[in-house]
């Protein structure tokens, strides 16, 4: 796909993926859009969730709809903007539950790579978008390729955090063992949903880091 690589470990998980038809559509499909129009993010970024968070290195996983549209914004990590940035308003409720549920200081920079490079993993259902065209991508194929690599993480993995945030996170919670790992489910951090309730007061961030304590893991320095 335009010679975007992705890690070595994800590339043997999703083998499969890229082997069946569909990717190969999807992956033209991309190509064309990225050949005659702008799209986001940049292309080398892709795959830059499963660039900075290797397969076994998963330790919670959050999951977003699909890519910022506006310039300069996305950079392949779900709710992340690029340093510089100004915080989109979902991005800034996350930080102000962070603050009131672990005491945390607001950050100034939006850039989460911080987060991926502890283990958790932000990916987008979708992983392209056309510029100023919120979900214009989200009939390419990417949602089952975005499945996939939830599914070999819910199949091969343990005591992993899934973050379900709005109704389309939420759907993939049938794909998960709870038996097994700990799924935080909520409304969408967006002020359309987060300000009717649901969204403040959940103290997730804080319930995720008890359970890696619990299990004598590391927990997220948010």
């Amino acid at each position: 796909m335009m010679n975007v690589k992705i890690e070595q470990s994800w590339k043997e998980q999703l083998a499969e993926e890229f082997a069946k038809p569909y990717f190969e559509q999807l992956a033209e499909a991309v190509r064309r859009e990225y050949r005659t129009t702008t799209c986001y993010p940049p292309a080398a970024l892709i795959f830059n969730a499963f660039n900075l968070c290797p397969f076994d290195q998963v330790r919670v996983v959050i999951i977003g709809q699909d890519p910022y549209h506006e310039p300069g914004q996305a950079h392949g990590l779900s709710f992340s903007v690029q340093d510089g940035v100004a915080l989109p308003p979902s991005l800034q409720n996350i930080f102000k539950e962070i603050a009131q549920d672990t005491g945390a200081t607001m950050p100034t920079s939006g850039n989460l790579e911080r987060w991926a490079r502890q283990g958790v993993l932000l990916l987008n259902a979708t992983l392209t978008v056309r510029a100023h065209e919120a979900n214009s991508h989200a009939a390419l194929g990417w949602q089952r390729f975005t499945d996939a690599a939830i599914q070999a993480i819910a199949t091969k993995r343990e005591h992993v955090v899934y973050m379900l945030w709005g109704g389309n996170a939420r759907r993939k919670a049938q794909m998960i063992d709870r038996q097994r790992n700990l799924v935080l489910e909520s409304v969408h951090p967006s002020p359309l949903s987060a300000n009717r309730g649901g969204w403040f007061g959940e103290h997730q961030f804080s319930r995720c880091n008890a359970y890696l304590r619990g299990l004598g893991m590391k927990e997220i320095e948010w």
